[in-house]
């Protein structure tokens, strides 16, 4: 038995007076239990303390530093927002007045172009006024000429003719009478 004995030292913790039972699990021993809540009081307290002390303010300096970061950013995004606000009705004050100015340079190039047309038009026709005078006068010109020498073409010709029909030339002083009451009548 004893050579039993000796095989089995060290590799069972049962015995005889155990029953051949292990031994229970640490915790729930009954001996080590009073010792083990104070330790469990000891690291509650430690560990309470530990991130009370320690970790809590550094998450809530790390949350309140974000939540800063986070307000200015918001405050940079609004500032940013109503500064492109401001550029873009900058941007169509710009814009409404160069049309404005744009509208206002067509009016006045268009008014100038006008009076410059009504110039030339007025100056055109004082020419052509000037022309047509000028031909009227030589019309009238050329018609007294033209009369003058139907005056002389119908003495002639009555002459001729009278001549013809009695053989006899008439008196030019008779003839250019005659001429001249059936040219006035």
């Amino acid at each position: 038995m004893a050579q039993g004995h000796g095989d089995t030292k060290g590799t069972t913790a049962h015995t005889a007076a155990d029953g051949g039972h292990k031994a229970p699990f640490p915790p729930f021993q009954q001996e080590t239990f009073a010792s083990q809540l104070v330790s469990l009081a000891i690291a509650f307290v430690a560990l309470y303390l530990i991130v009370s002390k320690i970790a809590l303010p550094r998450v809530g300096g790390v949350i309140e530093d974000r939540q800063k970061a986070i307000e200015g950013d918001l405050a940079a995004a609004q500032k940013l927002k109503a500064e492109s606000d401001e550029a873009l009705k900058a941007y169509e004050t710009e814009l409404a007045q160069a049309r404005a100015r744009a509208q206002a340079i067509g009016a006045e190039t268009r008014e100038k172009l006008n009076a410059q047309a009504e110039a030339e038009r007025k100056t055109l026709e004082e020419r052509l006024a000037v022309k047509l005078a000028d031909a009227e006068k030589t019309i009238a010109a050329t018609r007294a000429t033209a009369m003058g020498n139907v005056r002389g073409i119908a003495a002639d010709a009555a002459s001729a003719i009278v001549h013809q029909l009695s053989g006899v030339t008439p008196d030019s002083n008779a003839l250019n009478s005659a001429v001249d009451a059936s040219l006035k009548g």
